[in-house]
């Protein structure tokens, strides 16, 4: 390789950059040629106050300029010298114009102006998509599917009693914001300093271990604003987030669950560890109000997404709100179950993926709907490392079994994906890339299959 060799590269590169600002749907080519256009119509107005004599001057000018010019050099080498050292001119001032809006909205990053906008218009085209859970199972599918879309809208249960979350309820009164905060941080597009701060937890200090610094500066903001809403929408800014992060409710919820032995436990953090399985779940105050926003994200929605998470803490509770319900019921877009990888000890023991549908439906039945929420369900597929299987087995765990057989002839559609990730990994938890990746092969499967039934619906028409 010569010297001139980087330098060629590096002259290659920035062509084919400059190429793509060619390409359409940036939309700044356009307003470009707008500011040019509104330029020479300003100087034409200005022209005309002044009664037309700058232009006759301009002119002048110009043909006198011209005329001694062309005495001097010839006219096959000035008019061509004169336009390459306009065209220069105008593509070192864009240039520098963008590299300046480069430094200005992105100083420490290494994508390229041209290359973020057309990122942008891709996710800006992206699907509504509506996520709705809780826990750590909510905040890893939504940082897979923000490559895909800005238009997400993640509804969080808040229904926690554990924990930090459940201390600042307690003591502050406010509503539980852990599983928030997780939301927030995945969907942010802000600087991994600033993420990382929002996440960091206190390991000392008197009232401070145990904290998230997020937890506290949600809780700081809804006492300030006045609402969780207000709180979220000002973190929000903050982080630059990619979506919306709506709760369930506003309301104070806590929930209760019904064992199988006859008990009644209170408490979310109660009823992750029962000592029986769980026949029915419920939460006072009875009927929680949802709110607006969440109802018309569901309304808008392209797809709908329940899970991954635990089932009866973190993915149940949004079904107890039955504005929430009533809302997917009539929404007409495809709905997708997601369940976990492995079954939660004193939660969820025994259930394969059958189950957990069961339980789903066996909820919305409580509450009057029979009709089917969630037709579709993804699922792990078999996992293979031995090793890791006996480390879960001997705290409780076991892998939720799927059989895909069994759930097609109940009439569901199942998708089975390698979820926890093609790398090796320390735990048996969804990986956010293989998860997001099986989401949207869903979603365009059902897209085409929409598609190809409007198409037989249009053919019948005209037979």
């Amino acid at each position: 390789m010569g010297r001139g060799d980087p330098r060629q590269q590096d002259l290659v590169s920035r062509s084919k950059r400059a190429v793509r600002w060619l390409q359409p749907g940036l939309v700044v080519k356009r307003w470009v040629l707008t500011s040019g256009l509104g330029l020479v119509l300003a100087l034409l107005g200005a022209a005309i106050l002044a009664d037309l004599k700058p232009i006759y001057w301009m002119l002048e000018s110009l043909t006198w300029l011209i005329t001694n010019v062309a005495r001097v050099l010839p006219r096959g080498f000035t008019g061509p010298l004169v336009l390459i050292a306009g065209a220069a001119l105008v593509i070192w001032g864009q240039s520098r114009s963008f590299g300046s809006i480069q430094q200005a909205l992105a100083p420490e990053k290494d994508t390229m102006l041209v290359d973020a906008l057309l990122a942008q218009r891709r996710l800006n085209r992206g699907p509504n998509i509506v996520a709705i859970g809780g826990g750590t199972g909510l905040s890893t599918l939504l940082s897979g599917l923000k490559r895909y879309s800005s238009n997400i809208t993640a509804i969080v249960t808040v229904a926690d009693d554990g924990g930090s979350s459940g201390v600042l309820r307690r003591e502050l009164g406010v509503q539980p914001p852990g599983d928030i905060r997780n939301c927030l941080a995945a969907l942010a597009r802000e600087e991994p300093l600033l993420t990382r701060l929002f996440q960091y937890r206190f390991k000392a200090g008197n009232g401070l271990e145990g904290h998230s610094f997020g937890n506290l500066f949600i809780s700081a903001l809804t006492a300030i604003t006045g609402s969780l809403e207000s709180a979220i929408t000002a973190s929000s800014r903050v982080l630059a987030v990619q979506g919306q992060v709506v709760p369930a409710t506003n309301a104070d919820v806590r929930l209760w669950a019904e064992l199988e032995n006859g008990e009644r436990i209170e408490g979310e953090s109660k009823i992750g560890h029962s000592t029986s399985p769980i026949v029915r779940l419920g939460c006072i105050p009875e009927r929680p109000p949802a709110l607006p926003r969440a109802i018309e994200a569901i309304a808008n929605a392209e797809l709908i997404i329940l899970g991954p998470g635990s089932l009866y803490t973190s993915l149940l509770p949004n079904l107890l709100v039955p504005e929430l319900v009533e809302a997917i019921s009539r929404c007409k877009a495809p709905k997708l179950y997601i369940c976990n990888l492995m079954t939660q000890p004193g939660e969820t023991d025994r259930l394969d993926v059958a189950g957990h549908l069961r339980a789903i439906e066996a909820q919305l039945a409580s509450l009057g709907v029979n009709q089917r929420l969630f037709p579709a369900v993804l699922a792990q597929e078999p996992l293979k490392d031995i090793a890791l299987l006996e480390h879960y087995r001997a705290r409780g765990a076991e892998p939720v079994l799927c059989d895909p057989r069994q759930l097609r002839s109940a009439g569901y559609d199942v998708m089975l994906a390698a979820l926890q990730g093609s790398r090796p990994s320390e735990t048996l938890r969804h990986d956010s890339r293989s998860l997001a990746h099986a989401v949207m092969r869903f979603y365009r499967k059902s897209k085409g299959q929409k598609l190809g039934n409007e198409l037989d619906w249009l053919s019948s028409l005209a037979q």
